[in-house]
């Protein structure tokens, strides 16, 4: 493994695409993360109570509860304030950015990011959070 997996660290993968959430976090294990998977906004919010993720991947366009939501609520009641949060959607504009931003994502990826955009992408995020710690 290269350097970059090193940095391995627990991520929370959240899309209502069950297909999508869990191939990711199969590429995450193979990488070194330890992962949890949600498929919904309100399974996303008692998983990461439980997991104590460093790292949240949410996808945007999730029925009932959207991304957005999910952030914001992750933002206001996380026990752990360095809890990277990275929007991995189809919502690419610079509004959908700056909406993401707004919401709390430290993090917008477009999807689809492939296994190595998404394992450097995590491995700088976790190294800057506990380098703030």
């Amino acid at each position: 493994m290269s350097p970059a997996h090193s940095r391995h660290g627990r991520v929370l993968v959240v899309d209502d695409n069950r297909d999508a959430a869990d191939s990711l976090a199969m590429v995450l294990q193979v990488l070194g993360y330890e992962t949890g998977i949600a498929y919904d906004g309100a399974q996303a919010l008692e998983v990461a109570r439980r997991f104590l993720p460093e790292v949240v991947v949410l996808d945007i366009n999730m029925p009932v509860m959207d991304g957005y939501q999910v952030a914001r609520v992750l933002r206001q009641s996380s026990a752990e304030p360095r809890t990277v949060l990275v929007a991995l959607t189809a919502r690419t504009t610079p509004e959908d950015e700056c909406a993401a931003r707004d919401a709390g994502f430290d993090i917008h990826l477009a999807k689809p990011a492939g296994p190595e955009q998404v394992d450097r992408v995590l491995a700088q995020a976790l190294e800057e959070a506990r380098q703030q710690a």
